[in-house]
């Protein structure tokens, strides 16, 4: 089953949902959690997005990326290559989800001319200059078991009636403290989530700003992050999204990060 919808285009994750499916009676806060990041039923995804940049002073960049991921023996893999511009145009980053322990990750920098694993540490980096951290990147893959959850309260979130859950990451080292999230009951979509920092500030937040029907599965079709505090945002618009293409297995190598060839 594909944990990860988007790396990028949920974020992307970070990305929302079981299908039409009816609220559940007397779940866990943990049971609400996996059904959403469970929610999409496919081996492989294929995506094109155009991620908007906005500035504090409200100027913008754009930059077009391609993303593959594939759910195999149910290892999570995710392959992100930037297209445009010609600045980051062939950065490649690959991610392998790994259940009980911190993801293995490495990225392609052209102007490097070599891969480079990208360690535990760098999680709260930002990845190519977005509001996204390399752990926001590799969230929608997160086991729900990797934290604790609470539900909050039920309240509506714009006409939507929504599970409220709290949920904090069993590992201190994590770069966030807790999250909070809006869970839709009706399809599941994580249609919010405030992000809280190791002092517990509210740091970010991220928004499924639309979804749409791809292929017989509600898909987020536009998400944003913010960052409250630089007055900044990553608002991601998924332009194409296809489910269980034929993705050749050495497209999640590090071999493909160096040559972009499968």
């Amino acid at each position: 089953m594909m944990k990860k919808m988007l790396a990028i285009a949920a974020i992307a994750a970070l990305q929302a949902s079981i299908l039409f499916a009816p609220a559940a009676v007397a779940q866990s806060a943990e049971e609400i959690v996996k059904s959403s990041r469970d929610r999409v039923k496919a081996e492989t995804v294929s995506s094109r997005s155009r991620m908007v940049i906005t500035a504090k002073d409200g100027s913008t960049t754009e930059r077009v990326v391609d993303q593959y991921s594939s759910d195999s023996g149910g290892v999570t893999k995710t392959v992100v290559v930037f297209q445009k511009p010609a600045s980051v145009a062939n950065t490649r980053f690959l991610t392998v989800a790994n259940a009980g322990k911190a993801d293995d990750r490495w990225i392609y920098l052209p102007a490097l001319g070599k891969v480079r694993r990208v360690s535990a540490g760098e999680g709260s980096g930002s990845f190519m200059g977005t509001d996204m951290s390399y752990d926001d990147v590799s969230s929608a893959s997160r086991e729900a078991a990797a934290d604790d959850h609470a539900l909050v309260r039920e309240e509506a979130l714009d006409g939507k009636d929504c599970w409220v859950i709290e949920s904090k990451p069993k590992d201190s080292s994590y770069q966030y403290s807790r999250m909070v999230s809006w869970i839709e009951k009706s399809t599941r979509i994580s249609r919010k989530i405030e992000l809280y920092d190791r002092k517990d500030r509210l740091v970010k937040i991220l928004e499924i700003l639309q979804a749409a029907d791809k292929q017989g599965r509600l898909t987020p079709t536009v998400t944003k992050m913010s960052t409250l505090q630089a007055k900044t945002s990553t608002t991601i618009y998924v332009d194409i999204m296809k489910y269980d293409d034929k993705i050749p297995a050495s497209v999640f190598t590090t071999k493909f990060l160096e040559t972009g060839r499968p």
